[in-house]
């Protein structure tokens, strides 16, 4: 572990001096200053810092997307909230959750292509209808190096993030000995997913499993969710995906097609098949994070029956 280094972006500060700019400069201060530390992970999905035109799709347009509050809405209102980000134990529990995570793999003798990790903990807009779903508090871990999380203040969602961020670190590990291709199949992020709540609940407990776990009980499950997931475990593209791992509500959102699923079935099931290989190979989750897609539903194949 000692070869390896993570750091934050400290955003508590940034958004303070957001909170005291005029409108005029309130973007540029999220654009150079927050984001551009991760230009590299927005690159990944192809998001430029600024847009040629006004406007146009970039690093602002893409935040709004994904639930973080848009900086020209951070005035004197939101006081309070970056003053609940600005508390140093909470900055230091989710230092410690990346450290630890990291510390599992490295541990077991595995060694990380990637030695420098960059995190920052972001504002969520209160009013996205996938941050009330998601219980205020989300995740993004998927490029190896960088981890975003975005909450809506409160000591409830400030003592989730831990959690959450092992979950991401999880992800970060994985991909980067299973490369991401874009038409990557249910079944494969279902994997993903599944390894990476299995691993937060392995260092948290599963008292602190998410609540895209949580919210969707086994008789739903097994009587309900599994035989239509059964059925889309080859399907490919976002536009198909989507309704499967967040549900129909989700995916009506943003205009993508229904299959007659509740919120983040996809995750639940990930989860509970992840639990179901991980008890029946008696491999650990440090070791199964590693393991293709393929070889981890060949053992799989009972989960299905299981009622």
């Amino acid at each position: 572990m000692s070869n390896l280094k993570v750091q934050a972006v400290r955003s508590d500060g940034i958004y303070r001096k957001i909170m005291e700019a005029p409108v005029s400069k309130k973007n540029d201060i999220y654009r150079y200053e927050m984001m551009k530390p991760f230009e590299k992970k927005w690159a990944c999905y192809n998001v430029p810092m600024k847009a040629a035109q006004p406007n146009g799709y970039d690093v602002i347009m893409a935040s709004g997307m994904l639930g973080f509050l848009l900086p020209e809405k951070i005035d004197e209102t939101w006081s309070e909230s970056i003053t609940l980000l600005d508390d140093n134990q909470f900055w230091d529990n989710c230092q410690k959750s990346i450290v630890r995570s990291l510390k599992c793999f490295t541990d077991a003798e595995i060694e990380l292509p990637i030695k420098e990790y960059l995190y920052t903990i972001l504002l969520a807009d209160p009013e996205n209808p996938y941050m009330i779903m998601n219980d205020n508090y989300c995740g993004d871990g998927g490029i190896p190096g960088y981890i975003f999380t975005w909450l809506v203040p409160s000591e409830h969602t400030k003592s989730r993030l831990p959690v959450a961020l092992a979950h991401e670190t999880n992800h970060n590990v994985r991909f980067q000995f299973i490369k991401w291709h874009n038409d990557i199949t249910l079944a494969e992020m279902m994997i993903s997913e599944g390894l990476a709540e299995n691993f937060a609940t392995y260092l948290y407990g599963e008292e602190n499993v998410g609540p895209w776990v949580s919210k969707t009980d086994l008789e739903t499950l097994n009587g309900y969710i599994k035989p239509i997931i059964k059925g889309g475990l080859d399907v490919q593209g976002l536009d198909n995906l989507t309704a499967y791992l967040y549900g129909d509500e989700m995916a009506k959102m943003q205009n993508y097609f229904p299959v007659g699923l509740p919120y983040c079935a996809g995750y639940a099931c990930g989860y509970h098949m992840i639990k179901y290989y991980l008890e029946k190979t008696g491999k650990p989750i440090i070791e199964a994070t590693k393991i293709p897609a393929d070889e981890i539903l060949k053992e799989v194949e009972g989960f299905w029956d299981e009622s």
